[in-house]
């Protein structure tokens, strides 16, 4: 087990970083997380992907990488996603995702937990962020806040990056946009970004489809059983299907744990009083995925 960062606040926190990726996800993954949510009176913070479900453009990756294959397989990628959301982008038209549900966007804020911003497209950004332009990045985040602001009725506060995949264009562009922190890497420990000057609250802990639900309950208690301050990253189309009863034997370890689970903006007051390194990202595979996050 890896050594856990020491915080200066001695206090056991969690926080649920919630990434709806797909329509099926926001349209029934949501509506359930929120049950379950309620159910332990925990709060989470939603990172929504706010236009088209070009899930169907996966396939791509099959072609291209071998280890997204094995990822599939691993996951169980047709009960995960569904047939419909497999063809969403190629032989289906793509859907808008939270663009097309405006008041579970509201009932998901009227149930106390935050909403961030995404992704506009988010299989376009995990698949093919270093083909784009410059000029892309920055429309895909203008359409993005742009449909963020007409479903919350102001400015987002956090970007959550697709895949955890950013480079240094990204934040050169993100820094425009005024963001209040960020939570794009999958680093041990909270950080402040390099030149932007940014705070970064990584999701460190591992997420069901890298370990496997069979064993990632036991994986991320054991973690937690070291103390500290965590972000579990859990996606809607997973844990709020498929894996919502693992999901839900997960919480119930935590509930009897010393733990308090806080949305992130919450952790982000918390960090403001440490003395948070200064990091540059670096991209690296790591354990169950894919392609390389940041790190």
């Amino acid at each position: 087990m890896k050594e856990q960062p020491n915080h200066q606040n001695k206090e056991n926190i969690l926080g649920l970083k919630i990434d709806v990726d797909t329509y099926i996800g926001m349209k029934r993954g949501v509506p359930r997380l929120l049950s379950i949510l309620s159910r332990f009176d925990m709060k989470g913070t939603f990172y929504l992907s706010i236009g088209p479900d070009a899930s169907g453009r996966a396939i791509l990756q099959l072609i291209k990488n071998p280890g997204f294959l094995k990822k599939m397989l691993r996951t169980n990628a047709s009960r995960l996603y569904g047939m419909k959301t497999a063809l969403y982008g190629t032989l289906i038209p793509s859907p808008m995702i939270a663009l097309s549900f405006p008041d579970l966007v509201q009932q998901i804020i009227s149930e106390g937990h935050e909403v961030e911003f995404h992704a506009w497209d988010h299989r376009r950004w995990q698949d093919e962020l270093h083909s784009h332009s410059y000029e892309w990045i920055e429309d895909w985040f203008k359409k993005g806040t742009d449909g963020y602001r007409k479903l919350v009725k102001r400015k987002p506060q956090s970007f959550g990056a697709p895949g955890w995949l950013i480079d240094d264009r990204t934040l050169e562009i993100i820094e425009r946009f005024n963001f209040a922190y960020l939570s794009c890497t999958r680093a041990g420990e909270p950080f402040i970004h390099e030149k932007i000057n940014l705070i970064e609250i990584p999701s460190d802990l591992p997420c069901f489809e890298e370990t496997g639900v069979n064993q990632g309950v036991s994986t991320i208690v054991q973690i937690l059983k070291g103390g500290g301050i965590h972000v579990l990253p859990v996606h809607a189309k997973a844990e709020g299907g498929i894996w919502g009863e693992y999901f839900i034997d997960l919480l119930e370890r935590v509930h009897k744990m010393d733990y308090r689970v806080l949305p992130l903006s919450r952790i982000r007051e918390l960090l403001q009083s440490e003395s948070l390194p200064t990091r540059k990202y670096r991209m690296k595979l790591i354990h169950g995925r894919a392609v390389p996050c940041a790190v």
